[in-house]
C-alpha cells in the first residue's frame, strides 16, 4: 500500500463520534474554571468586568515556568505568574505581575529561566534577576520588521521549533492610508505596499539576527512545531485566504496574501521572480500557474470546523490527554473551541486530516498550553471581537476523564482511498457498510475576494470498506480522489465494538 499525496485536500467532519449513537464526547473531556470573568450576555459584553481581584486577564501568551506556575501574559501589556491553576475548584489561585508597560505581547515562551514575548516592534527577553517574581531587565532580542502605526500590525510569538531555533509570525496590515503608507517597502515588480516583513515568517539567529524564512500570511496568530520538529502556522479567513488553514513553513513558500509580497526584493528575501499574481482561479490550477504558491497541509472549512483558527498545540503528554499523543490542537476564535490534526508526510510534503474536538469555552481560544499532568490550559479573549460563550476573558483547563471518546485517530491517503484508525475497536457490521459513510470533495477559489464558498463540489463513491484484524482499522476503497481538493468524510454511521463500550 502507497500513500497518496493530495496536497492539503483531507478533512475529516461529523466526527464527534461516541460509543453510543446520539452521544457525545462531553463526558470524556471536561473543562475547568480557572479565573473567567462572565459577562451579561451570552456572547460579549461592551462592558467588560474584572475578575475578582481586578485583573482583566485578556489572556495573549502562556508558559509553564519549572515549579508548574503559569506565566500569562495579557492582551494590555503585563505579564503576571499564576500559583495553584491546578487546583479544583481554582478558589486559591495566587497572582503576582511579573512584567508591565509591553506593546501588546502576542505570546509567551520559557527561556533558560527568563521570558521571551514578542510585543508590536520587537522580540524581548524578560529577566527576573534577584529572584523576586518580578522582571527587572527588558533586553531587545531582536527587531527590524516594519511598523506602519496599522492597528492590524500584530506580531505572534515567539515558539521553538525541533532544532531549537526561534520563530515569528507577522500579520498584514489591511487597507494601509496616509501616514501609514510613508513606512512601507514596495514591490517594484507587483507594486505592492505593506510594512517591511509583514507577512512573513521569520527565524531569530542567537545574535537576534532576523531571517525571513516564507510569507504570504495573512492573520498568523497560530505558531508550533509538530512531533518531528518542524514548524507550522494557521491563517484565518479574509482576502486572498479561502478559509482557515494550516501550513508548513519552509523556505521559499508562498501561501496565501499577495501584499506579503511588497517585500519580495528585500534583502534576504526567500521567494523571488513573482512576475504576476492569478485571482479568480480554483486553487489547484493557481498552483499549476503560481509555481511558488503552496497549498496548506490542512483545510479548516469555514464554520464546519471552526470560523477562524488560533493557537498550535503539540500533544506531548505521552497518554496523558487521551489518544491523541504527537497530534496538533488548533484553537478556534469564533466558536470558542479547540480542532484536532492528523499529519502525514508523503514525498516531503505534509498533508492531514482536522477532526472537530471541543466547544464549550467561556470565550475565544486565543492560547493553549499543556501542563505537566497533560491537561491543556485554555487562554481566552475576544478582544471585543465576537465570539461564543459568556464570557470576555479567561483562564479555562481541559481534562481527560480517562474514558476514550470512539473516534477516528488518523485518516491517511492511499493510492484509492483512505486508511481510517480509531481510537477503539469497530463494530464490524457498521464499520464494513459502506453506507455508514459519505464523502464528497471540494476545493476553493484562490482570489483577492474575502474567502471563498466550497467549490467544484463532487459525491464521491465508496466502493467498499474493510476492517481490518485489529479491528480499529479500516480500509475504504474511493473513487474519484483529486490532488489538492478537501475531502470530506462523515463516517456518523460506525458504531464502537459492544465490548469496548
Amino acid at each position: 500500500m502507497f500513500r497518496t499525496l493530495l496536497g492539503g485536500g483531507l478533512c475529516l467532519l461529523g466526527l464527534q463520534m461516541s460509543r453510543e449513537a446520539g452521544a457525545t464526547d462531553n463526558e470524556t473531556y471536561r473543562i475547568v474554571d480557572v479565573a473567567v470573568a462572565k459577562a451579561a450576555t451570552e456572547s460579549r459584553s461592551k462592558h467588560w468586568k474584572p475578575a475578582p481581584d481586578g485583573l482583566a486577564l485578556e489572556v495573549s501568551g502562556m508558559a509553564f515556568l519549572n515549579d508548574d506556575r503559569l506565566a500569562v501574559a495579557i492582551r494590555k501589556g503585563e505579564v503576571w505568574i499564576l500559583d495553584g491553576v491546578y487546583d479544583e475548584p481554582a478558589e486559591q489561585v495566587e497572582y503576582k505581575r511579573f512584567a508591565t508597560a509591553l506593546h501588546e505581547p502576542l505570546g509567551l515562551l520559557a527561556d533558560d529561566g527568563d521570558l521571551l514575548t514578542v510585543q508590536r516592534t520587537e522580540l524581548t527577553r524578560l529577566a527576573d534577576i534577584d529572584g523576586d517574581d518580578i522582571a527587572d531587565e527588558y533586553t531587545t532580542v531582536a527587531k527590524g520588521w516594519g511598523v506602519t502605526g496599522h492597528y492590524h500590525e500584530y506580531a505572534y510569538g515567539p515558539k521553538r521549533d525541533g532544532k531549537g531555533n526561534l520563530w515569528i509570525t507577522l500579520n498584514i496590515g489591511l487597507g494601509l492610508n496616509g501616514e501609514q503608507l510613508s513606512r512601507t517597502v514596495t514591490s517594484k515588480q507587483l507594486g505592492y505596499r505593506q510594512g517591511l516583513w509583514r507577512g512573513w515568517g521569520m527565524k531569530v539567529a542567537a545574535d537576534g539576527t532576523l531571517d525571513p524564512v516564507c510569507a504570504g500570511m495573512r492573520s498568523p496568530s497560530g505558531l508550533g512545531a509538530n512531533a518531528a520538529g518542524d514548524m507550522f502556522y494557521t491563517d484565518q479567513q479574509g482576502n486572498w485566504v479561502a478559509t482557515n488553514s494550516l501550513h508548513h513553513l519552509r523556505p521559499g513558500a508562498f501561501f496565501h496574501h499577495v501584499e506579503a509580497l511588497a517585500s519580495m526584493e528585500q534583502p534576504g528575501s526567500t521567494i523571488h521572480d513573482v512576475e504576476n499574481v492569478p485571482s479568480g482561479l480554483p486553487l489547484p490550477r493557481a498552483l499549476e500557474v503560481f509555481p511558488q504558491l503552496k497549498a496548506p497541509a490542512v483545510w479548516f472549512p469555514y464554520k464546519k470546523v471552526g470560523q477562524s483558527a488560533t493557537d498550535i498545540m503539540l500533544d506531548e503528554s505521552n497518554g496523558k490527554f487521551g489518544p491523541f499523543s504527537g497530534q496538533l490542537f488548533v484553537g478556534e476564535f469564533t466558536q470558542a473551541g479547540i480542532n484536532r490534526v492528523f499529519l502525514e508526510k508523503v514525498n516531503g510534503e505534509y498533508q492531514g486530516a482536522c477532526f472537530p474536538f471541543k466547544l464549550g469555552f467561556a470565550s475565544a481560544v486565543l492560547r493553549m498550553v499543556q501542563g505537566s499532568d497533560g491537561s491543556v490550559f485554555v487562554g481566552l479573549t475576544n478582544r471585543g471581537w465576537s465570539s461564543l460563550g459568556d464570557a470576555s476573558y479567561g483562564l479555562q483547563r481541559l481534562v481527560w476523564t480517562g474514558d476514550t471518546p470512539f473516534e477516528i485517530k488518523e485518516m491517511r491517503a492511499c493510492h484509492d482511498g483512505f486508511e481510517l484508525e480509531y481510537t477503539l475497536p469497530v463494530d464490524a457490521n457498521t464499520a464494513s457498510d459502506v453506507n455508514s459513510y459519505q464523502m464528497k470533495s471540494y476545493t476553493y477559489f484562490y482570489h483577492s475576494t474575502y474567502g471563498s464558498d466550497e467549490i467544484q463540489t463532487q459525491p464521491l463513491v465508496i466502493r467498499s470498506a474493510t476492517v481490518a484484524e485489529d479491528g480499529r482499522t479500516v480500509r475504504l476503497e474511493v473513487d474519484g480522489l483529486r490532488p489538492h481538493f478537501v475531502h470530506e468524510l462523515d463516517a456518523s454511521g460506525v458504531r464502537a465494538h459492544r465490548e469496548s463500550r
